[in-house]
């Protein structure tokens, strides 16, 4: 760490406030999911203004979500009320944008399926393995999640009712973006468990 941002180390003694800026991004993050949803599933999906719109609102929607946690992470804000809110607006966003696709017709619903299974349970499962100890997020978990967000972008855009050979093309990029997302999601969710079960077997052999 640089050592300007030595001010801002936090007191161990001192415990932020649950009002902070931080927070307050995750609230508007989970208080937009519905406000995406309605633009994505408005006419079904077919109105391109809507779509285009919905786009924005994702695209915003995941600009806070980097926000919170670099401003949380700097400012000494983190929170246990952030560390619990910021997963779940994740995933419920994430999780809006894949069934509202589905419902739309422009990802296969087994996709949604699979992928809305890996992330609640291995959310879950971070929550159960907690009292035993922190599973960082792993590199493959960082690119499964970007690569997820872009997917979700391609598939958000209403490249199918732009009848030209771009929209065609950038289709198609979406569609091995999301191939990728799904390969890693899997990958990544079998090496959590691993890794879960690894850190259970540790936490009880010490004690």
């Amino acid at each position: 760490m640089e050592p300007a941002h030595a001010s801002h180390q936090q007191d161990p003694q001192h415990v932020p406030s649950n009002l902070n800026i931080a927070n307050a991004l995750t609230v508007v993050r989970i208080l937009g999911v519905p406000l995406f949803g309605w633009l994505l599933l408005t006419q079904d999906g077919q109105d391109v203004s809507t779509r285009v719109w919905a786009w924005v609102a994702f695209a915003l929607l995941m600009v806070t979500d980097r926000i919170d946690g670099d401003l949380a992470r700097k400012h000494n804000l983190v929170t246990n009320f952030g560390k619990l809110a910021d997963p779940i607006a994740d995933k419920a966003l994430t999780g809006m944008a894949f069934v509202g696709l589905s419902i739309i017709g422009v990802l296969w619903w087994w996709v949604t399926i699979v992928l809305l299974v890996r992330e609640w349970g291995i959310t879950l499962m971070r929550f159960v393995v907690k009292k035993y100890g922190v599973m960082p997020a792993s590199q493959g978990g960082k690119i499964k999640t970007t690569l997820q967000a872009l997917a979700i972008g391609g598939y958000v855009l209403p490249f199918e009712l732009w009848d030209n050979t771009a929209s065609d093309v950038l289709r198609w990029v979406t569609h091995v973006l999301m191939a990728a997302a799904l390969v890693i999601t899997v990958v990544t969710a079998v090496q959590y468990v691993r890794d879960a079960i690894v850190l259970r077997r540790d936490a009880k052999s010490a004690a």
